[in-house]
């Protein structure tokens, strides 16, 4: 971009690689606009994406005529790692327009695709959120043109994909500005606008993995200002060991959706250099997330390669990501083999609240590794795997409260009474928050203090829940129903309901109604449900029947395994630290409301049996939390009616928790649909 044709106001950094007034554009040789397309580009410019360009401005020289205001080529949507091939800001409207030169039909993946870029750019960009955005998909060779009899908008101001080919393309643009209404967009203002993506885990790796730093595909508020400066906490950490030689733990906490895997994924991937001293690897326990990872940036590799024309395949991409995130056990079984100090100077361990206890470990390797008499946890085995390191060595423990959901996770007390047992040399670094009930972490454990190892920094806790960037009370309101306080959940939820809704129904086909009709381009939606739901089978829901985790989360809407297709549903173990837009949550008899409280059961054999344990009875509520938390922007619970002719389905087991949950203010589709009908 050249500094005559930036607009006042630009950014320091250019979102796009050429902008400039209609009536410049239009009065620019299209060499000129060629030539600063290629001059800003990131990557070679290839003779077919040259081409694509070239067709690009002959069109839209020809049909912008007699129209003002503002052209960007290339704009930049970082969050999704894309560009926008073009976007034009005429009167009240901003057109998001994806070209496909020399194509003669619409794809479907093309028109997700730039609903994904309108729908980037109502949610996230500051001054899109109030106009008119029309997404509109240009196979230039189609012959076969929809009508434009409807235009169709959400109440949010943003119209579904439009096609055109070339010569419509200015029929279509008239079109909607002639039934646009509401203020004309400044494009000088629209373009200095913020930019605050929130961005999936998934969406998140993908950038990391390339390059783009945590401040680059996050928000930018004040609220959610702390990624970054939790990032720069731990670098700080990390290098004043080096430099002192000195071994440290340092614990991270946030509420769930914080962002905690972000950061640690932030720090991995700025130490992925082997050759570095700083080398770092990412490790969690969780291995659904861990496949699900490893498989979307080999996969996104592959894309990008073969974009710019490279031959690649996904086995050698998969071998690559491979020591870049790693599954805990494979890091564990490497040093039981190997007793030199690990590569790794710096290890970040994810969900580390989940790692085992003793008598866990203890089990696992006699039974699995044929090693008898293994008298650690998996906290202070991992702690002596980089104790090894004669210099100095960094464990990073992610923590999320209230996240332990199977048996034998120690919690994050077994990392500290790990320390203070056995590594009584290494700093502890804890948040602020680390003492809060949903920690379960023991006060006399931090005997650090008394040796002048324990420090405290609030900067280490992220108190702002960036999965729902509609509703950041998400997470309070889930922990007040729970709690069983209902006065506090209605005032919490009242505060969020208008722009992220939760809905409930006893009707699991209304449910799934409600779903499709609200997702739109890619949102991806999904039926989550508990892994003792085992009563659920009359609606076909089996929890016995294991989906891929990887197919259901990755693959698109033309495929049964995916999400989309709700048939397959997923379990707390599978969602745990991912994200989808819309969940539906099905709530079986496993965990019921009571005049008494929350009831918790298991189904063996033939009928439902009372759990009493109270940690397994911990397992389940957490359970529950995890479910209620994966949506980012909508939720819909349905709570079955049950069958009086079944005596493991009574309507007794469902009725109190419908209600409870009614009595909160939740969205009634049941009562919805009766009016409608009437």
């Amino acid at each position: 971009m050249t500094e005559s044709l930036m607009p006042p106001n630009h950014q320091i950094l250019a979102r796009s690689y050429y902008s400039s007034s209609i009536e410049n554009f239009l009065a620019a040789d299209e060499d000129k606009v060629l030539g600063s397309l290629g001059r800003n580009s990131e990557f070679e410019v290839l003779p077919t994406q040259r081409n694509a360009w070239l067709g690009q401005i002959q069109v839209l020289q020809e049909c912008l005529r007699r129209l003002t205001g503002w052209i960007h080529f290339e704009f930049v949507i970082p969050r999704m790692g894309h560009r926008i091939d073009v976007v034009l800001i005429i009167n009240q409207v901003i057109f998001a327009i994806e070209f496909k030169v020399g194509e003669g039909k619409f794809r479907s993946h093309d028109l997700e695709q730039v609903w994904d870029y309108g729908l980037d750019l109502k949610n996230f960009h500051e001054t899109s959120h109030d106009a008119t955005i029309a997404p509109v998909l240009v196979a230039t060779e189609a012959t076969d043109l929809p009508p434009l009899i409807h235009i169709h908008r959400a109440d949010d101001l943003l119209l579904a994909p439009l096609c055109s080919n070339a010569q419509e393309l200015r029929r279509t643009l008239d079109e909607v500005l002639r039934l646009a209404d509401g203020q004309i967009v400044d494009p000088h203002v629209w373009e200095a606008g913020r930019y605050s993506p929130t961005p999936t885990i998934l969406e998140a790796a993908r950038a990391l993995y390339h390059g783009h730093g945590v401040a680059a595909i996050s928000r930018s508020d004040a609220t959610a200002s702390n990624l970054s400066v939790t990032s720069e906490s731990i670098e700080s950490i990390i290098h004043s060991c080096r430099e002192n030689r000195r071994k440290a733990i340092c614990f991270v906490t946030g509420v769930p959706g914080a962002g905690k895997t972000l950061v640690g994924l932030n720090v991995a991937t700025r130490h992925r250099d082997q050759e570095s001293e700083l080398y770092s690897v990412f490790l969690s326990g969780n291995g659904p997330l861990v496949r699900i990872l490893r498989e979307a940036l080999a996969r996104d590799k592959v894309m990008q390669k073969r974009d710019l024309g490279h031959k690649a395949t996904l086995k050698e991409a998969r071998s690559e990501v491979k020591a870049f995130i790693q599954p805990v056990h494979h890091f564990r079984d490497s040093c039981l083999s190997d007793p030199t100090p690990p590569i790794e100077h710096v290890a970040l361990f994810d969900e580390a609240q989940r790692a085992w206890n003793v008598q866990q470990t203890s089990s696992f390797m006699k039974r699995k590794r044929g090693i008898t008499n293994f008298d650690r946890s998996e906290p202070e085995f991992l702690i002596s795997c980089m104790d090894r390191h004669e210099d100095w060595a960094v464990v990073v423990c992610l923590v999320g409260g209230g996240q332990e959901i199977n048996t034998g996770e120690a919690g994050i007390s077994a990392w500290v009474a790990a320390r203070n047992r056995s590594f009584p040399h290494w700093d502890v670094h804890i948040s602020t928050k680390l003492r809060d009930s949903e920690y379960a972490l023991e006060e006399d454990a931090l005997t650090a203090r008394a040796q002048g190892r324990l420090f405290e920094r609030s900067e280490l806790h992220l108190g702002v829940s960036l999965r729902s960037f509609r509703a950041e009370n998400l997470s309070r309101f889930v922990k007040e129903l729970l709690d069983l306080q209902p006065r506090q959940a209605a005032v919490t939820l009242s505060q969020f309901s208008s722009r992220y809704p939760i809905a409930i129904t006893r009707d699991l086909s209304r449910a799934k109604a409600w779903l499709r009709n609200k997702a739109r381009g890619s949102e991806r939606f999904g039926i989550v449900v508990s892994s003792q739901a085992e009563r659920l089978k009359p609606h076909a829901i089996d929890v016995r029947v294991k989906a891929d985790p990887v197919h259901w989360f990755l693959n698109g809407r033309d495929d049964v395994r995916s999400s989309y297709y709700l048939e397959d549903v997923a379990t707390e173990f599978d969602v745990q630290g991912l994200e989808l837009d819309w969940a539906c949550v099905v709530w079986d008899g496993d965990f019921r409301f009571s005049a008494d409280g929350w009831s918790h059961w298991s189904f063996k054999g033939s009928k439902w049996q009372r759990i009493l344990k109270e940690e397994r009875k911990r397992y389940l509520l957490n359970a529950y939390r995890v479910l209620l938390t994966r949506a980012r922007q909508g939720l819909v619970i349905v709570v079955p009616s049950g069958h009086t002719d079944d005596p493991t389905r009574a309507p007794a087991f469902y009725d109190p928790t419908y209600d409870y949950l009614k009595s909160l203010g939740l969205k009634n589709l049941d009562t919805a649909s009766r009016g409608a009908q009437s």
